[in-house]
């Protein structure tokens, strides 16, 4: 089995290739890649694809990090209800005149002196803003998780795209290599015919040329096959995929009999499942608790606080007076015991009452009430833009299924066509350039009827997708 470099060196070589400059240079990012993997005989279903792009995909990753972000700052809201606590120690040195901060005397000497504090304070009343703070984190969590639901049912829809296009490239290259074994059959006995001088030498020169023709437009479908791939493997994150394939597990059939629904029953189901609405319900709620934040900075704040302290000091003390009155002074007392005579509590109210802050509120609420308006105008839109692509689905859906049973019929139409001109063509009543364009109309046939096919069954997974039909259920974490 030959990887994508080797086929794609094969094709270089050709004395049939003929491609335009884009197709030049994806076939030479493909010929940098791969250059080590070995043949692999997994092909992959529709369903796996999608399960490992939801598991890989970078842009997924992301957003679950945003989801854990949006947890941490559940957390930090909550934190807001809590006490703030925190301690002080210090140790200093004072040269020169100064005031023993024991004794209370001021004397020319260095001093030593150590301190330790405890400080606690609690938000009794703040307009409100801790509680609005922590139920507008709750809704960015539900916010984060809807926007995570909606890019995994993005990358699901492009994964299937992806998945279809290579499927309609295989089948057109198998078109293209019938049409080209056919061509040199005819070739053959055409030679034959020829030798026998029952047709003239220049319907020869005809399938010659058809024949190289058939040859170009084999390598342009197996490019477009392999750049297919190459698309799908990326957005699957495959860090090997020299030998990427996929394997057909889907039909051209109606399951889930969406198209027997109306569009104003697709709609309405939409209306109650659609991620796009549910994060955009979620987005206005989480503006109305901004405005509500920033509405409490008008109201005033009330506080408590608490502070322990004590200290000790390294210089002599006053343990009395002499006969002069001249304080007699003593070492210091033990450290510790300092520290236990010398503590002390602090505690009390703090109000703080808003008067003037440069308009600096109103701005930020009038900010909020903007920020609220364009909230509700896309929820509006969200609401107009699904109904209008619900029912541009249900249409594309139903004019992709006429297409594909048109095309049926067609091709059906056109194989006897090309039939009855074959057995015209044997018998000489026919000469080639009829019956080559008989061919080609039949060729074309084939590719409408696999074009409309895999157009049809596209259009069909976005129907399902409004209709709460996932391609794989998707597991929120």
């Amino acid at each position: 089995m030959l990887n994508l470099r080797s086929i794609v060196l094969l094709r270089f070589h050709s004395k049939y290739m003929k491609i335009n400059k884009y197709n030049s240079l994806v076939l030479a990012m493909l010929f940098g890649f791969g250059l080590s993997s070995q043949a692999q005989s997994k092909k992959w279903t529709l369903e796996e694809c999608v399960r490992y792009a939801l598991d890989n995909n970078i842009t997924i990753k992301l957003s679950e990090l945003d989801v854990k972000n949006a947890a941490i700052d559940k957390k930090g809201a909550f934190g807001n209800y809590l006490p703030s606590v925190s301690g002080d120690a210090s140790h200093s040195w004072n040269i020169g005149l100064n005031v023993n901060p024991v004794t209370n005397i001021a004397t020319t000497q260095t001093t030593q002196y150590s301190s330790l504090a405890v400080n606690a304070g609690v938000d009794i009343y703040k307009g409100l803003q801790n509680q609005n703070t922590y139920r507008r984190a709750k809704l960015s969590i539900i916010a984060s998780k809807y926007q995570l639901l909606k890019m995994q049912e993005d990358i699901s829809l492009n994964v299937a795209n992806a998945f279809l296009e290579i499927l309609f490239n295989k089948e057109n290259l198998k078109v293209k290599k019938e049409q080209l074994s056919i061509d040199q059959k005819r070739l053959a006995r055409s030679q034959e015919m020829v030798n026998a001088g029952t047709i003239p030498r220049g319907d020869l020169y005809d399938l010659k040329a058809t024949e190289a023709t058939d040859q170009q437009a084999i390598i342009v479908a197996e490019n477009s096959l392999l750049i297919s791939k190459l698309s799908l493997a990326q957005l699957l994150q495959l860090k090997e995929f020299a030998d990427f394939d996929v394997i057909d597990d889907t039909n051209a059939k109606d399951e889930n009999n969406i198209l027997a629904q109306t569009p104003v029953d697709i709609y309405n189901k939409a209306k109650e499942i659609r991620t796009e609405l549910k994060l955009a319900q979620t987005n206005l709620e989480v503006a109305e608790k901004n405005v509500a934040i920033a509405r409490g900075a008008y109201q005033p704040t009330l506080r408590g606080f608490y502070q322990f302290s004590t200290r000790a000091s390294y210089s002599d003390r006053i343990i009395g007076v002499d006969a002069n009155n001249n304080p007699v002074l003593a070492g210091p007392l033990p450290i510790l015991d300092q520290f236990s005579d010398n503590k002390g509590h602090n505690f009390g109210f703090q109000l703080s009452v808003p008067i003037f802050n440069g308009f600096s509120v109103k701005n930020n609420v009038e900010r909020n009430k903007v920020s609220l308006e364009k909230s509700k105008i896309d929820l509006e839109q969200k609401s107009l833009d699904l109904q209008r692509n619900v029912y541009t689905a249900f249409t594309d859906a139903k004019g992709a299924l006429n297409a594909y049973e048109s095309s049926t019929v067609t091709l059906e139409a056109r194989q006897q066509a090309y039939n009855y001109a074959k057995e015209k063509y044997d018998v000489g009543l026919m000469n080639s350039f009829d019956f080559t364009q008989a061919q080609t109309l039949l060729t074309n046939a084939q590719s409408d009827v696999i074009r409309t096919k895999y157009d049809y069954m596209f259009k069909i997974k976005i129907l399902e997708f409004y209709f709460g039909i996932p391609i794989v259920p998707i597991i929120t974490k």
